[in-house]
């Protein structure tokens, strides 16, 4: 994340929702509409950048990506970098472009659309989050007790107890504070980076293109490929850091931050997109097709797959370190946006004049809220990735692909970005998306 001696002129700390930490600023804004050469700040914006996208979402995204075999993949790995890049790209130009150069994304809505818009993306957000961090309630449960059975050798734990206990202990570092929690987790996201191209080297020698060599029915074809976009778009998602990215940007830059973002997020693009890609194509050429539906059926993340099929030592003990990891770290920050966004909902919807509830007692409401739903997603163990393909990445979609093309289009402060083919494609990549919770209705 940006160096702190390098960030806004205001004195305002900010948070992502995967590994990042409280900024302060101290350099004074450029007033230029052409943005400045490179430097070490755009480059700690795309390490944070980076770190906020590669979550536990990729630990997941090869068993969805690959069962549909490689030919949608193939197609998939080609249309996530311009899905990636223009709609985070848009989503910055709404805070880039606003005319208030103290809003943040909720406040560039309000000003946009008015209040009740506001409201709404409030709601979206915590609709993004929230399934999130349930998602991890239950994929830290089935990794514990995964790597319990079949790497420790011991008797595993009543599901009850064993989520009980764990998300508590994720729990339990908030108390510490969000300055505690948000270094602990910049600083996981850098080893797992690093065990994860790792790990895409050493499942080299274990590709096979055995039972991948036929080309589907067109019909299974498009549903492989509709099925996938939504775990993709949760997969290489980084909107939780882009509104602040954009404040920080417009603050430093002044009228060049549209240029300066645009730039910056091009590169986070390719990034994600060489790296997140070449791990899902090793794992699913080392698993297979059989591999990726046994992973699938366990309901595990597929590292902790890899380790327990793989007679690879290394692996063995690495895979589920850094999925415990992965899914730690990520869980942190989610909770954090997930309570905020509750604590915004209680405001503005039931206690909008601040007189009937206090900030502590709604505080401890939202965290019991969250402990407690997401203890009893640990003990249910739905499917993790129908709750990707179903509910968050479509939701995430609507604000992150939906919501930036819809303020192009109506606001006239951003009328300078309309009429472009990237807006067509961004809206067609939504609508396909959301559509995700459709077909998990019907089929």
């Amino acid at each position: 994340m940006p160096d702190p001696r390098a960030s806004t002129t205001r004195n305002r700390s900010f948070h992502v929702h995967r590994g990042a930490f409280p900024v302060q600023s101290t350099e004074t804004p450029v007033e230029t509409s052409a943005a400045p050469r490179w430097n070490r700040f755009d480059t700690s914006w795309t390490i944070g950048l980076f770190g906020t996208a590669v979550g536990a979402g990729i630990l997941f995204l090869p068993i969805n990506a690959g069962l549909g075999g490689l030919w949608p993949l193939l197609i998939a790995t080609v249309l996530i970098w311009p899905m990636t890049y223009f709609s985070h790209r848009a989503l910055s130009r709404m805070v880039c472009a606003s005319p208030n150069p103290n809003q943040d994304i909720t406040g560039v809505v309000r000003e946009y659309f008015g209040e009740t818009a506001g409201r709404v993306v409030t709601v979206l957000y915590f609709l993004a989050i929230y399934p999130i961090v349930l998602i991890y309630g239950v994929g830290i449960t089935n990794t514990v007790e995964s790597l319990m059975v079949n790497q420790l050798g011991l008797d595993p734990w009543p599901r009850w107890l064993l989520s009980g206990v764990l998300v508590l202990a994720m729990s339990a570092v908030m108390v510490g504070g969000k300055k505690v929690m948000l270094v602990v987790t910049q600083w996981l996201v850098y080893p797992l980076i690093a065990v994860l191209f790792a790990v895409t080297l050493l499942l080299i020698p274990q590709w096979s293109f055995d039972g991948f060599g036929a080309l589907p029915a067109p019909g299974d074809f498009a549903m492989s490929l509709w099925l996938m976009i939504p775990v993709l778009v949760f997969a290489f998602n980084h909107s939780p850091a882009i509104s602040q990215f954009s404040v920080s940007l417009r603050e430093r830059y002044g009228a060049g931050s549209v240029q300066k973002a645009s730039s910056i997020l091009r590169i986070t693009a390719v990034l994600l997109v060489v790296f997140t890609m070449g791990f899902v194509w090793s794992c699913v050429l080392a698993l297979g097709p059989e591999g990726l539906q046994e992973a699938k059926e366990a309901n595990l993340p597929v590292l902790s797959h890899l380790a327990n099929v793989m007679g690879l030592p290394l692996i063995a003990w690495l895979g589920p370190a850094v999925a415990i990891t992965a899914i730690a770290s990520s869980f942190f920050g989610h909770w954090l946006g997930a309570a905020e966004g509750a604590t915004a909902i209680v405001r503005t919807m039931v206690d909008p004049r601040q007189k009937r509830l206090s900030d502590r007692g709604i505080t401890i409401g939202v965290s019991v809220f969250l402990i407690v739903t997401t203890w009893l997603a640990g003990v249910l163990n739905p499917s993790i990735l129908a709750l990707i393909e179903s509910l968050a990445g479509p939701v995430i979609a609507a604000v992150l692909y939906l919501m930036p093309m819809y303020a192009i289009h109506r606001v006239p402060a951003l009328a300078r970005f309309r009429g472009k083919a990237s807006n067509v494609f961004v809206v067609i990549a939504g609508v396909v998306a959301v559509g995700g919770i459709l077909i998990s209705l019907f089929r």
